[in-house]
Parts: C-alpha cells; sequence; structure tokens
C-alpha cells in the first residue's frame, strides 16, 4: 500500500470552495479504487493549512489514476474548482507507506 499525502496552503477566506473541491477529490479517489482517508481543514483560529491524505494498494494503481488528470472530464470539473476559486495557493505532496497497529 502507498499512501499520498497532500500538504496543502489554503485561502482561509475561500474554505467553502476548498470543502467542495475536497469533496470531489474523495469521491474521485474512492471511484477510481482507492480509499480516502479525508481532509483535515483548520478547526481553530486562523490557519492556512489543510491536509489530505489517501491510499492506493501501490504505486502502479496511485499512477492509473494520476494518468486521468487533465484527460478525464470529472477530473478535469474537480480541478476547476481550484482553478477558479483560488482557494489552494500552494500545495506538495509525498508517498508513505503506513505502519498499522495490526499490520
Amino acid at each position: 500500500m502507498i499512501t499520498c499525502v497532500l500538504h496543502y496552503t489554503i485561502d482561509p477566506s475561500k474554505i467553502e470552495a476548498f470543502e467542495r473541491f475536497a469533496r470531489e477529490w474523495m469521491r474521485l479517489v474512492a471511484a477510481h479504487g482507492g480509499i480516502h482517508h479525508g481532509y483535515f481543514l483548520p478547526a481553530e483560529g486562523a490557519s492556512d493549512r489543510a491536509e489530505a491524505l489517501f491510499s492506493f494498494e501501490s504505486l502502479a494503481a496511485y499512477e492509473r489514476y494520476r494518468a486521468l488528470f487533465g484527460v478525464d472530464p470529472e477530473f478535469v470539473a474537480a480541478d476547476r474548482i481550484r482553478a477558479e476559486s483560488g482557494c489552494v495557493l500552494r500545495f506538495d505532496r509525498t508517498f508513505m507507506r503506513p505502519l498499522l497497529p495490526n499490520g
């Protein structure tokens, strides 16, 4: 299993747009064989940080999903939320493998 950890810098004044963006990506990850572990949004005070984690069975499975970016109409529409709203200022991703309590 491989887990993608996304670190976002967001515009806190556009949190509703970010939530719409996040809900679409949770749906798309699940629809294309991944497990989305959720988005983690600011809860207290002013913050411009958000995180997301999702897993695929392998890097190859993630790459099949990733190949749909910019091509599949649903992926394009989901990314348009980010582009048009300006809710994401910056992001980076890291790939990790989980060590689970009973694994």
